[in-house]
């Protein structure tokens, strides 16, 4: 048996697409980045803010924690795939613009970013509890 790792659109990341899934029903990106002010100009925007910080909570998950691996993961196509990105395309982002938007957005932007993931977890949690609600025991 031969195998080959020269593909040039290969990655070890294919579990991300589940954790995609998982992040699409919560919606934790989407609320993170309504957190946030985005103050860059309208018409240079090249990345969307929901955009970076799918990069940024996918990349943790996947057990980059720190932003070094940013550049070499923004060639990676299932990173590519997990922002709603074509993955033959050039890179998707880099590591520098994401650091700029959140010091930008101040502590107010960290606060409101702490509330949502408050939200989603209390969220969360209420409607496991009421799906599957614990019987009593009977005596």
């Amino acid at each position: 048996m031969v195998a080959k790792f020269d593909q040039r659109q290969g990655s070890s990341d294919g579990g991300a697409i589940l954790l995609q899934a998982a992040e699409r029903r919560l919606g934790l990106t989407s609320a993170l980045a309504a957190g946030l002010r985005d103050d860059r100009q309208p018409g240079k925007v090249q990345h969307e803010l929901r955009e970076l910080i799918t990069q940024r909570v996918m990349a943790i998950a996947l057990g980059y924690e720190d932003a070094n691996d940013a550049a070499r993961l923004a060639c990676d196509p299932v990173h590519k795939l997990l922002v709603g990105r074509d993955p033959s395309t050039a890179r998707t982002w880099l590591r520098n613009l994401l650091c700029r938007v959140l010091k930008c957005s101040g502590s107010q932007g960290t606060l409101r970013m702490t509330e949502a993931l408050a939200d989603r977890v209390i969220e969360r949690h209420r409607s496991v509890c009421m799906v599957a609600p614990v019987a009593s025991p009977s005596i």
